[in-house]
Formats: structure tokens, sequence, C-alpha cells
């Protein structure tokens, strides 16, 4: 009851409020094609790419969104062609290159000699949200929710079957260049909630608790977003009763249902397949 009478109360709780259950879904979502197409790795290395960007973007006094946005797409195309024209494999040029972004990002934020800003950007600090980033993250969740709502079944084709897609005349590049800069838009519209450093374990594990517990993409992603909710005003509920690190608190909110769907779910769940492995046991004895 304190919280929510502290809600109606302060308009900085508010918009944290806001801002998370925005982030909660899009993370969700969007994870669900990461997860599905085996690119965890991929989603850690756009989330610490965009660090450059951003601190550019503060550097010449303009829209950080512009600078992330533009060094995740740089990043995602910088790994591709590596890839592509070498004898480097995929997982060696994204550690590659996204470490050079993270990296670079970093001198040019002590250059900036601004060591909060550097914090908020790693770690997030979703009770210090501005209006300018309440909106900011709205614009790109309607954006990027509409768009998958717009191209859900080329997502859902290439994400299973590439190759069929492909034979389909989809173009498999196009699309998986478009998630990326869907993913990118994600990490941007995180920056402020969860920071950096966390922002991918908020794109996988909703997404991974989801996978634990239904075989359907759709159901998949309405449980991801569900979940990515949850975790983010459950997290934010602690943080800021206990003055929490707020970044931190959802990711941990996030792991424990994880962990939760790990061990009851009734598919997949470790305690089910013990009982039935007991079960079946016992009535070969």
């Amino acid at each position: 009851m304190e919280f929510l009478d502290a809600v109606i109360q302060y308009g900085f709780l508010q918009k944290a409020l806001f801002t998370s259950i925005m982030v909660g879904i899009i993370c969700g979502t969007v994870g669900c094609f990461i997860i599905l197409r085996g690119m965890a790795l991929m989603g850690d290395a756009i989330s610490h790419a965009v660090l450059p960007g951003v601190a550019i973007a503060y550097m010449l006094g303009i829209n950080f969104f512009v600078g992330a946005v533009f060094s995740g797409i740089l990043t995602a195309v910088a790994i591709g062609f590596v890839s592509q024209n070498s004898r480097i494999k995929n997982d060696i040029s994204i550690g590659i290159m996204f470490t050079f972004a993270f990296a670079l990002g970093i001198i040019l934020i002590t250059l900036m000699k601004s060591s909060t800003d550097l914090y908020h950007i790693l770690f997030g600090n979703v009770l210090a949200v501005r209006p300018s980033d309440m909106w900011t993250t709205l614009g790109i969740g309607i954006f990027v929710l509409f768009s998958i709502f717009l191209f859900y079944k080329e997502l859902l084709v290439t994400s299973f079957d590439p190759t069929m897609g492909a034979a389909y005349g989809l173009p498999v590049k196009g699309i998986h260049y478009f998630l990326m800069t869907l993913l990118t838009m994600v990490t941007v519209a995180s920056l402020q909630t969860v920071g950096i450093v966390l922002v991918v374990a908020m794109l996988i594990t909703p997404a991974a608790t989801a996978y634990l517990l239904t075989d359907r993409l759709w159901v998949m992603l309405y449980l991801s977003a569900g979940l990515g909710v949850i975790s983010s005003v459950v997290g934010l509920y602690f943080s800021f009763t206990y003055n929490l690190a707020s970044g931190a608190t959802i990711v941990l909110i996030a792991t424990m249902l994880f962990l939760l769907a790990f061990t009851f779910s009734p598919k997949r769940g470790v305690l089910w397949n013990f009982i039935k492995a007991r079960r079946k046991k016992v009535s070969l004895v």
C-alpha cells in the first residue's frame, strides 16, 4: 500500500513505473526472436555496442537515441561483414567487434569526465527517468510492437527455417538486419531502466522463461512480455522500498521467475521430469 500511495503521489515514480512496463514488454517481445534464432550473444554484442554512440551523442549535445542506433547498426553490419568475408566464424567476429565498441565507449565516456553518467548508462537508474526518456521509450515501444505485428509471418518463417524463407523469396539477410535494428532500438529504450550491462538479461531471461512454458510462438510472445512486465514492476517496488539498484533488482526478479519455471514447468520442469522418471522406474519394477 505504501508503494501504491507513493506512485499516486510522486510524478517521478509514475514515470519510472510506466517506463519499466514498456521496457518489460518490448524486451520480452524482441527477446523471443533472439532466443529462437540462437542469437543471445548477438543481443549481448548490440547492447554493449551502443555505448560509443551514446557517448558521442552526449559530446555533440544531440539525442543519445540517434548515436546509439547508428552505433548498434554499424556494429551489426561490421560483424556480418567480418564473418562473411574471412575465415573468422560469427561468434568470434561478435566477440571482437562488441568488445572493441564497448572499450571505445568507455574511453569516450572517460574523456567526458562524468562517472555519474557512466554509472547510469551501464547500470540504469529508472527512478531518475525524465519525461523525454519516457516518451522516447513509448515511441520506440509503439514502433517495435507495430513492426513485429506487421512482419510477424516473415519473422516467424526466418526464425524457424531461414532456408525455407529464402526459398519463399523472403529477404533473409534484410530481415536479419531489420531485427538487429529493432534490437538496437530496444537496447536504447532500456538504457535508463536497466542499463547496457543488464539489458541482455531482460532480453533473454523472460523469453527463456516463456520458452519453457509453451511450444507456440504467439503464446511465447505474450508470456514473455507479461513476465517482463512482472519483473519490471516487482523489481521497481523492491528498488524503491529498500533503496536498491533498480536495474539489478529487476534482473534478479526475472531470474527468480526463470528458476521457478525451470523447476516447476509442467512439461520441461526439473521437478516434474524427476517425478515422471521415478514413476516410470517404479512401473518397470
